[in-house]
């Protein structure tokens, strides 16, 4: 490609993110939500918005060029389906996501430069120990995160059920599994699984609550507790999901140990994460990898790691990597007592 292509290419990366901006706005003002069942005419979404009719026409317009509204006759919107990604009560909303995108996370790319110059995070850079305990400052950006973990794992969990057979496990138990979305998603698909969700206790209430929506409650129960102090014995298989990618070597080294003493000499783990290609090429894929991994160097402080990297850490801490099953974005690495 030609120079003079590839300039107007680079000139569209370094305005991407004015398209996370509307997508925000159009989020924070539920515009999925009220075009949900019928094209509504700009001034009857200003009245409901409380916005200014002519600014909101000019973000609908611009909604529509990224596919978000479609225009449905003379100052009429309609929603597109994949706008409808941003309606809160979809079953596959990344509403939440789009709102944890702005608030919090397009404010802390803000300063990469800081943590490519020192190589810490921004909690660190600010005094704090990680991210999670400076987030827990505001209890509204941990709920907006709460429900954006909660939709990426709805939104991969068909991937990782199509790619991995759960049938041979009897008991499972989610690590750090929040509010129960992975396990609740797996105990539904085999109804024989009996397991738990370990997590911190403020995880407990939703947890709960979420597994007793989804028809699991009387399978899958809640325990409370800190992997990085124990986790608790008794399930045949640990499945743990975007946790490793969040620490270093050494603190990821300290939950893997955990889950080690805790399960029996036969037991399997299964980490579900990214994994970093060896040699990164232009992809979509690729870069939503390296894109992550540059999240976790500003945020938690962890990584994204090349199978190379996850072997010798399951090594390390007395595991077997027996095989990688991909899962889309995610891949469900299985490993045993070794």
């Amino acid at each position: 490609m030609s120079s003079t292509q590839k300039i107007p290419e680079l000139w569209r990366l370094i305005q991407s993110h004015r398209v996370t901006a509307v997508i925000y706005v159009a989020a924070k003002l539920g515009i999925a939500e009220l075009l949900r069942d019928r094209p509504l005419h700009v001034s009857e979404l200003a009245q409901a918005t409380a916005t200014n009719e002519q600014a909101l026409s000019r973000l609908l317009i611009a909604l529509s060029t990224i596919g978000i509204c479609e225009v449905a006759g003379e100052d009429r919107f309609s929603i597109t389906e994949m706008g409808a990604g941003l309606d809160g009560d979809s079953e596959r909303s990344f509403k939440a996501w789009a709102i944890l995108e702005s608030q919090l996370l397009s404010n802390s790319w803000g300063g990469m430069l800081d943590s490519i110059r020192t190589g810490k995070t921004a909690a660190e850079l600010q005094g704090v120990g990680n991210s999670f305990d400076l987030m827990a400052r505001s209890p509204e950006i941990v709920s907006i995160f709460n429900a954006a973990m909660a939709e990426l794992t709805r939104f991969v969990t068909p991937g990782i059920l199509d790619s991995y057979d759960f049938g041979k496990i009897a008991h499972l138990m989610d690590a750090g599994g929040g509010s129960g979305e992975l396990i609740a998603a797996i105990a539904r698909q085999y109804p024989h699984i009996r397991g738990s969700v370990f997590d911190l206790a403020r995880c407990a209430e939703a947890a709960t609550r979420h597994l007793g929506r989804m028809g699991v409650g009387d399978r899958i129960r809640f325990l409370a507790g800190d992997f990085f102090q124990t986790i608790s014995p008794g399930a045949d298989a640990i499945i743990m999901k975007s946790i490793l990618h969040d620490w270093n070597d050494e603190r990821s080294s300290v939950i893997l140990r955990n889950c080690h003493h805790a399960l029996p000499a036969d037991g399997t783990l299964l980490v579900v994460e990214r994994i970093m290609p060896d040699s990164p090429e232009i992809s979509d894929e690729h870069r939503e990898q390296a894109m992550s991994d540059l999240n976790m160097l500003r945020g938690p402080g962890g990584l994204e790691r090349t199978e190379k990297q996850y072997r010798r850490l399951l090594d390390e801490a007395g595991f077997r990597q027996v095989t990688i099953h991909p899962a889309g974005l995610f891949s469900v690495i299985e490993a045993r007592i070794g």
